[in-house]
């Protein structure tokens, strides 16, 4: 184990022998760190922490803090990371809510940019990137693989679907569609499918085919959004039928 003689680690906090914590990091007593995750300098780790395997921390982050709710009284609430994830400079993180569920969560493999805030009881999945400065209030879904721009701050509540590319500066305050490509010029509108994102993940012809058919009806094809869903239904494959299903669980509405 590699740690720096001026590390604080508290008693009760687990860091495995493979892990490397450098220069002035604050590691509390609930903390329970992965094997060989790195710890860059200055970092604190805080309150009811669960980090998995190979996770960066670039210097002054703080992840794990107490939420920012004046709700919260010191409740045993959590945060939980999965493996491989890269966080990088004055990020921060707080732990969940009991109004929330009591946990926040981080998937696997993302990349956290400089300043990214990810708040209370918010749910991150896997293969997700936060560029600079981008902003979860409380409870915020972002699924897999998706991209919340330089700037963006994401409202109480919302759902960032999969694979959606939202551009930087665009305020989110409604669910934002899978595959989309979403965005503020004037007002936020979406622009169509992700094409070159999805096509860098493996996504065919056919199945991008299937998807501007999808957004076409919902953008472009002068129904109302219960017309567009009912003709979306009648596509093949199963990104449209997610499509489909992410419209009719929205309860904030989703941005067109």
């Amino acid at each position: 184990m590699t740690i720096h003689s001026s590390a604080v680690i508290a008693a009760g906090a687990v860091v495995p022998e493979s892990c490397s914590v450098g220069p002035f990091c604050t590691i509390g007593p609930e903390v329970l760190l992965g094997e060989d995750c790195t710890l860059i300098s200055h970092v604190v780790l805080d309150g009811r922490t669960r980090i998995g395997a190979r996770n960066t921390f670039h210097p002054f982050c703080a992840v794990g803090v107490a939420p920012q709710d004046l709700k919260y009284g010191g409740e045993p609430t959590a945060l939980e990371i999965g493996d491989g994830n890269t966080i990088r400079e004055n990020v921060t993180i707080s732990r969940g809510t009991t109004g929330g569920g009591g946990v926040t969560r981080l998937g696997s493999n993302c990349l956290l940019m400089a300043g990214v805030h990810i708040g209370h009881d918010s749910q991150v999945g896997s293969h997700c990137i936060l560029a600079n400065c981008a902003t979860l209030a409380g409870h915020v879904v972002i699924e897999d693989y998706a991209t919340v721009g330089a700037f963006c701050p994401v409202h109480q509540h919302c759902i960032v679907g999969k694979y959606a590319f939202i551009g930087g500066g665009t305020i989110v305050t409604q669910d934002v569609l899978p595959f989309s490509l979403t965005s503020a010029k004037r007002e936020n509108k979406a622009f169509g499918i992700n094409k070159i994102g999805l096509a860098r993940r493996g996504f065919s012809p056919e199945r991008l085919q299937v998807l501007q058919k999808a957004f076409r009806l919902l953008l472009a094809a002068k129904l109302n959004t219960t017309q567009a869903l009912e003709k979306i239904k009648e596509l093949e494959g199963e990104d449209a039928a997610l499509v489909a299903a992410f419209i009719e669980r929205s309860e904030r509405g989703v941005i067109k």
